[in-house]
């Protein structure tokens, strides 16, 4: 996708204030800024999951870290079966469209200019629901089973558990017993990896204009 920039000129709605402790103890000044950070994405989240549900996905995570003088809100987003550049894209536009009115209709979202940034999850997200695990059927992937790392080729997964394929042999695991996987990437069979999955590998360190709908504010 295309890096898209704007500055409104006006800056979000100021925190009127936080939470304090009970007892009338105020945060120490080291636990502030991350309280402060946890806060917002929490009002975020408010208001983007909603949006994000109603076109159809998946919200995966919703994160807020500063860069400079500005906060980077970064959305992350998927679907059942994936979700392609253009429609990252269209969801891009609605969460801007519903972080706008959420800051006209007075809501606290960030204190001054932010940029946001919505992208797919790369090949390294870990596989922690089932969905995740339907979406990586035939794919090697490593998780932790009673205390022990598992390779194996993903055969079935639903909502109950997963089947893998370790050495030849099946073998049936519920997702309670199992820790969050990964996938492993197999360079003899890239051909059978997403176009989108494949530049996110290629731009892990350094990611372009293609990975991310970014809009300043």
């Amino acid at each position: 996708m295309t890096q898209r920039g704007r500055a409104s000129g006006r800056p979000a709605p100021g925190s009127r204030g936080e939470a304090r402790p009970r007892g009338g103890e105020r945060p120490r000044p080291a636990d502030r800024p991350r309280a402060d950070l946890s806060a917002r994405r929490v009002r975020l989240r408010a208001v983007i999951e909603p949006v994000v549900t109603a076109a159809g996905y998946h919200l995966e995570d919703v994160s807020v870290s500063r860069a400079g003088r500005r906060h980077v809100v970064r959305v992350i987003v998927d679907g059942e079966d994936g979700i392609g550049l253009d429609a990252v894209a269209d969801v891009s536009r609605a969460v801007s469209a519903a972080l706008d009115a959420a800051e006209e209709d007075g809501t606290e979202l960030l204190v001054g200019e932010y940029q946001l940034e919505v992208s797919s999850p790369g090949v390294d997200r870990p596989l922690t629901l089932p969905r995740h695990w339907r979406r990586n059927i035939g794919r090697l992937v490593k998780v932790t089973v009673a205390q022990r790392q598992v390779t194996g080729r993903v055969v079935d997964a639903d909502d109950t558990g997963v089947t893998l394929d370790v050495d030849g042999a099946t073998h049936e695991w519920k997702h309670v017993d199992l820790g969050p996987g990964r996938v492993q990437v197999e360079f003899t069979r890239l051909d059978e990896v997403a176009d989108d999955d494949l530049d996110e590998i290629d731009d892990a360190d350094e990611p372009d204009d293609d990975e991310v709908e970014g809009e300043q504010r």
